[in-house]
């Protein structure tokens, strides 16, 4: 059995992953803000992953189950935008940088020398969900833009780290997805449904979490060894 953990586990595309991963026998510990269902399979640490001591004991609960760590995903964020960058409030731009950078930061730094430590290290894998914006510029969305550039920078530099460890990181980038962040997003930009994002995506639909969750549980397998260092375009042509 691998063992895995996910941040953002409660909901979009972090809870389509914890289910994935269950379904090819996984173990999975879960982290969110908001409680998640629990079973022989899953257990969840509700807190917020700017606090390093919630992913330690997310840890610490996985050694504990389990007695391994094979994998973890970074899938926590938020969005935040609206308008141009010149009138965005910097708090904007703050919440953005410790959910979405300094979360995965801190996931990272928390998890990967448990990963080295384990006694197969070469099977461990790290991954972040990034985002379509972290290759495209998205209009009224400098921030969520910048951050996402950040989190492909972070993964970048992270594998870099790791090299002749065996331990691999990569960034997994989704287009628009059928989420409750896609929900924000139309909300931002005053549209009255998330359809209408489908257009900028060469699949002319809008994707279900689950596809993008088979995407990532790739990136966390042994095989998926082959993409450290890189950016999975989980985006469905997504044109910007």
């Amino acid at each position: 059995m691998r063992v895995a953990l996910v941040t953002g586990a409660a909901g979009g595309i972090g809870s389509a992953t914890v289910a994935r991963l269950v379904t090819q026998g996984y173990a999975v510990v879960g982290v969110d803000l908001d409680p998640a269902e629990e079973s022989e399979a899953v257990a969840h640490v509700v807190g917020d992953v700017r606090d390093r001591a919630v992913l330690e004991a997310a840890v610490d609960l996985a050694l504990e189950r389990w007695g391994r760590l094979d994998a973890a995903v970074a899938a926590a964020a938020v969005i935040r935008g609206g308008q141009p960058l010149w009138q965005t409030p910097p708090a904007d731009l703050d919440d953005l940088w410790q959910h979405d950078v300094v979360g995965v930061w801190n996931t990272a730094a928390v998890v990967v020398p448990h990963l080295l430590a384990q006694p197969d290290p070469s099977g461990c894998r790290f991954v972040a969900v990034a985002s379509a914006a972290g290759a495209h510029g998205l209009f009224h969305l400098a921030a969520y833009t910048t951050v996402k550039h950040a989190v492909v920078g972070l993964v970048r530099g992270l594998a870099a780290d790791l090299v002749g460890t065996g331990v691999t990181a990569v960034a997994v980038s989704p287009g628009s997805t059928r989420t409750p962040m896609l929900e924000a997003t139309a909300d931002l930009y005053g549209l009255p449904d998330v359809e209408d994002f489908a257009a900028h995506q060469l699949l002319r639909r809008i994707l279900d979490p689950a596809e993008v969750a088979a995407t990532i549980a790739f990136c966390c397998s042994v095989e998926g060894a082959v993409l450290n260092g890189g950016v999975v375009q989980a985006d469905g042509g997504f044109t910007g």
